[in-house]
């Protein structure tokens, strides 16, 4: 009999860490492994943020801080809200987090109780569901497909609300698809959570400025919605900092207040030294950040072209973030040698196996049909990569 709690022995593990282990292990046997698989921009931290940081470490920053954040850090990411968003968080509706992540699982263990719903739009971030399993929760996902852009509809919203859902989470733009909902979109879901007057919304706004078509628009802002929204962001995929960890979070006073109690019980404050550094990111020179946009969509573009010469897959143009998330349906059934692909899972081991390269599996994100590819890596590598995809896929027969 284990020792371990069932929480534990039940809790899935990410699926995109597992592939970015396996593709560390190959490469440690020698193999020569192209990886795609984590979503982390391969640029360097600004050097103004990297400076600020400096800055801190030699004014002496290395003593506790609040729970929720330093005053002046939590007043800098107000201002944000307020002329990058359109959103009036005063400094104490806002939380300093270890990661967006963490903004997150915070407001879901204080928000779900035992055998409430949540609902996961699908393709979700691999993340939602195991928090939800966490707080004792209920995850209800919505399927989408390439065919709608991976959006889901107000009418499938309403279809899958209960007396029992209490949260919907989703991300736009969105992990795994570059998903970006549109402001009508957005009021369309909006005017059906207004239907419901204890149903609330987590909008993980973390790739808010990787969006190559629209202008970002948050969910918070539709009129009716303040009171109703948790807006999440953080500085790892717009400033490259995905090493700092730092999210946070924008809420109703009482939820924003429940989740300073909450991290105040298992890891206090983020970073002393990364919160000064967060003032200079979002109030300082943004060239870099808005170069490291342009990069992104110069990559989309280079992969949109690049998958279309490869029978079989079916994909979206992404709108946002830094992924494709490709149907691979057409090759299930298909061998090469011995190996028989059945599904996505069986797909992702015969191309790190047979063609080097790493991708995720899409049942880690609620889509047993897809593959999930990150272009957050160099020209050169993002074009191997893809090569030896399209040969390792055309051996199958």
């Amino acid at each position: 009999m284990s020792a371990l709690a069932n929480r534990i022995l039940s809790l899935d593990e990410s699926a995109t860490i597992k592939m970015a282990q396996l593709s560390r292990e190959l490469k440690s046997q020698g193999r020569d492994i192209v990886d795609l698989s984590l979503g982390e921009p391969d640029f360097d931290t600004p050097e103004n943020i990297r400076n600020a940081a400096k800055a801190a470490i030699d004014a002496g920053y290395s003593h506790y801080t609040p729970v929720a954040g330093y005053l002046d850090v939590r007043e800098a990411i107000s201002y944000k809200f307020k002329t990058e968003n359109g959103l009036h968080y005063s400094p104490q509706q806002i939380v300093v987090s270890n990661g967006a992540k963490q903004s997150i699982i915070n407001t879901v263990l204080c928000l779900v109780n035992p055998g409430e719903e949540v609902i996961l739009p699908a393709p979700y971030w691999v993340s939602y569901k195991a928090m939800v399993d966490l707080a004792q929760g209920t995850a209800v996902a919505i399927k989408s497909s390439v065919k709608t852009d991976f959006k889901i509809s107000p009418e499938q919203l309403r279809a899958a609300i209960t007396p029992k859902t209490k949260l919907i989470i989703f991300s736009s733009p969105c992990n795994p698809t570059g998903t970006v909902y549109s402001k009508a979109e957005l009021e369309g879901l909006a005017k059906v959570v207004l239907e419901f007057p204890d149903l609330y919304v987590v909008s993980d706004e973390i790739y808010e400025h990787i969006n190559f078509n629209n202008r970002h628009v948050s969910m918070a802002t539709i009129p009716g919605m303040e009171d109703r929204v948790i807006t999440i962001n953080g500085l790892s995929k717009a400033y490259a900092m995905t090493g700092w960890r730092l999210g946070y979070l924008g809420a109703p006073l009482d939820i924003a207040k429940a989740c300073d109690k909450m991290q105040g019980q298992y890891t206090s404050a983020a970073s002393s030294i990364t919160q000064r550094a967060v003032i200079e990111a979002l109030t300082g020179d943004q060239s870099a950040r808005k170069e490291m946009q342009e990069a992104f969509l110069k990559r989309r573009n280079i992969v949109y072209d690049l998958l279309k010469e490869i029978k079989g897959l079916q994909f979206n143009l992404p709108e946002g973030a830094f992924y494709f998330f490709p149907d691979v349906q057409y090759f299930f059934g298909k061998r090469f040698g011995d190996t028989v692909i059945q599904n996505a899972d069986d797909l992702c081991m015969y191309l790190i196996q047979e063609g080097g390269v790493s991708v995720v599996t899409g049942t880690a994100f609620g889509d047993d049909n897809c593959i999930r590819l990150s272009y957050a890596a160099a020209e050169a590598t993002i074009r191997e990569a893809i090569a030896r995809m399209k040969k390792a896929l055309e051996q199958l027969v």
